[in-house]
């Protein structure tokens, strides 16, 4: 699940029930393809992609699960999900 809290902050919640507020503000300041993320317009139209189980700007640009898991939480990826064992992966859970 995610809900747009406003400017650059997103509160999500995984699969396993773990949740947190990422801020992308520091995206937005690198550049390149998150250089969009300056448009609040671009940046707040934000979805789950089902079928991959991301955080997705358009058809185009997404936030890898891991990557949002442990700036979301503040822990490192669960065993399961390290190199050790690549084909499990944490989802965000879809919006109902």
């Amino acid at each position: 699940m995610l809900v747009y809290r406003g400017d650059y902050r997103i509160e999500v919640v995984f699969d396993d029930g773990k949740r947190g507020v990422v801020d992308f503000s520091a995206y937005a300041e690198r550049g390149g393809v998150f250089a969009r993320f300056r448009d609040m317009a671009f940046f707040s139209d934000l979805h789950i992609n089902e079928e991959l189980g991301v955080l997705a700007w358009g058809d185009d640009l997404d936030i890898a699960p891991e990557t949002l898991y442990t700036e979301a939480t503040g822990q490192p990826l669960p065993e399961w999900m390290t190199e050790d064992n690549p084909s499990a992966r944490q989802t965000l859970e879809p919006t109902s």
